[in-house]
């Protein structure tokens, strides 16, 4: 009816790939253990976002151009990983200390910037284009004529398995934020740390060849 092949089976692989840490794991737990819950779910709806809009991209068949252009591929990897390096330098340079209560101390959280940024860090990632349209074609019936319904269904569903298992990572790391507030000369390292790991990210996408 839908056209999808063997969803059990993506269920599961899609859980698994969820699972195994990657750029946006990574990016979502720096930030929330830099900036709290708060920054960490924003994060995490952003990377939602930016995967739905992956899906969107793969089932109108846009992504194949990143796929085969050498050119689209370079400027999107290049794009992604200078943001990257942008927020991680912000990071690294920024002199203040933690705050669990960060919102009530007078310091707002840039909620806006924060999700614009973690948009643009998936969205800007070529591998996660190159994902969607090598891992969501093989469990899709190929003689099925309308290929973008189940392109959206399984890309929805596996942005939505991802979305839950983020929230856990970032309520467990602000969780981590939370305690280590107390310790002074740690917090006032921790955003340096969270930079220089958002900056290897960034150079980490640079390096990254299409295969």
């Amino acid at each position: 009816m839908t056209g999808i092949l063997h969803f059990e089976t993506f269920l599961i692989a899609g859980i698994l790939l969820n699972l195994t840490p990657g750029n946006d794991t990574l990016f979502i737990l720096s930030k929330s253990i830099a900036q709290g819950r708060k920054a960490g779910t924003l994060s995490v709806l952003g990377i939602a976002t930016g995967s739905l809009i992956h899906t969107t991209l793969a089932a109108l068949g846009l992504s194949i151009i990143i796929a085969k252009s050498v050119l689209a591929f370079t400027i999107v990897k290049y794009a992604g990983a200078v943001y990257l390096l942008y927020i991680g330098v912000r990071m690294f340079a920024d002199r203040s200390k933690l705050d669990a209560n960060i919102s009530m101390s007078g310091k707002k959280i840039d909620a806006v910037k924060l999700y614009r940024d973690a948009v643009l860090t998936n969205v800007l990632n070529p591998k996660v284009a190159m994902f969607f349209i090598a891992f969501l074609p093989q469990f899709i019936d190929p003689g099925y004529q309308n290929s973008i319904l189940p392109f959206m269904l399984l890309g929805i569903t596996f942005t939505i398995t991802g979305t839950i298992w983020c929230l856990v990572l970032a309520n467990f790391a602000s969780y981590l934020f939370s305690k280590l507030r107390s310790h002074q000369k740690l917090s006032s390292y921790l955003n340096k740390i969270c930079g220089a790991v958002l900056i290897a990210l960034g150079v980490k996408i640079a390096l990254t060849g299409r295969k």
